[in-house]
């Protein structure tokens, strides 16, 4: 391989559309790209877009089919004041007790729909209280027909979940269409992938993106990461690499994993970006520690190249241990460290148990 070969190639889109999957609601931790590994999840529900591996001349790493995220609890909704707001403060403590009685208070006193939405998720989680799903969604509805974007929000998750009732994908659409308009990025996203899902709701690709950029403006990281993925593709949106980049950018700086590996790799080919290999491989090493096969691959690559980095068989074959533990083979890799010595081969067992432990 010449040193003028790009051994880094971007990721494709969504190769398969994401299915949403809520069984609560909350915060949904994106699925590290593998190479036959989906999307990303979604700020609070369902999954996503993603990324897969390569081999020595590394093809695009292309998401696979969408993994079904489990949803599980938002966190509590945010007041105007946090410094002021008793119920919320106790809620951050862990003071699970406190923050219910004061909660209850609240909707004695003054009927404050946030105060509800608290109660909904103290009961929805067992925060305090006993577990009691039907009470949960009985507050959130509450808050929801008081105005609350985040009762609304937790509402439609306990909806497409069946929790606390029946499943209700009609009503759970109409409740995340009212807390999206009300600003609540969690619920544009979601509503998002349900348009790009095509089941509940028919596929729309053009509202998916516009929803999505909603989200993304308002910081959520899912989104920036599904919508660069757009950007890239031209799905729902004019292709545009240089935005695609710039998401990407957004979405890396949230810590999402994904976005990190894509837009590494934009950065090591220069595409939409000025070329940095520093900062390229500074990321690839980030989420390669956070296990993140194609990172790992990728890495590994780059060692037995010696681009970038010094050239290090021993780093090579420990990141292409771990790449192949999550199931990206490379035959280029394994033929490159199949000649370590007994010594260095101890020391990639030690590499191994050190990072393990991390």
């Amino acid at each position: 391989m010449t040193p003028e070969m790009k051994i880094l190639r971007p990721v494709a889109i969504l190769a398969s559309f994401l299915m949403l999957t809520a069984s609560a609601m909350a915060q949904m931790s994106l699925t590290p790209p593998a190479a036959q590994t989906p999307p990303a999840a979604a700020s609070q529900p369902a999954s996503k877009p993603k990324p897969r591996p390569a081999a020595k001349k590394p093809e695009a790493a292309k998401p696979a089919t969408p993994a079904a995220a489990t949803v599980t609890v938002t966190p509590a909704p945010v007041p105007d004041d946090p410094n002021v707001d008793l119920v919320y403060g106790a809620y951050q403590r862990g003071q699970y007790k406190s923050a219910f009685d004061l909660a209850i208070k609240r909707v004695q006193d003054t009927g404050d729909p946030k105060a509800m939405t608290m109660l909904g998720e103290l009961s929805a989680n067992a925060l305090g209280i006993k577990r009691d799903d039907a009470k949960a969604a009985e507050w959130y509805k509450r808050a929801a027909d008081g105005g609350d974007r985040e009762g609304m929000f937790a509402l439609a998750m306990m909806r497409l979940a069946g929790r606390g009732g029946p499943v209700n994908r009609e009503e759970a659409v109409r409740l995340l269409a009212s807390s999206a308009k009300l600003g609540n990025p969690k619920a544009a996203y979601n509503l998002a992938l349900l348009y790009l899902d095509g089941q509940t709701l028919p596929q729309d690709l053009k509202r998916c993106a516009e929803l999505l950029r909603l989200a993304a403006d308002a910081g959520n990281a899912e989104a920036q990461y599904a919508l660069a993925t757009f950007y890239k593709e031209g799905t729902g949106v004019p292709k545009d690499v240089e935005k695609s980049v710039r998401l990407l950018q957004a979405a890396s700086l949230a810590d999402n994993v994904d976005a990190e590996v894509e837009y590494a790799i934009a950065l090591y080919n220069g595409t939409g970006t000025p070329k940095n290999e520093a900062a390229a491989i500074a990321l690839l090493r980030k989420a390669a520690r956070q296990n993140n096969p194609i990172a790992q691959n990728r890495l590994a690559h780059l060692y037995v190249l010696g681009r970038g980095v010094p050239k290090d068989l021993v780093e090579a074959a420990t990141w292409n241990r771990f790449a192949k533990a999550a199931g990206i083979d490379d035959p280029d890799l394994d033929a490159a460290t199949s000649g370590l010595t007994a010594d260095e081969n101890k020391r990639v067992d030690d590499l191994i148990r050190r990072q393990a432990s991390f």
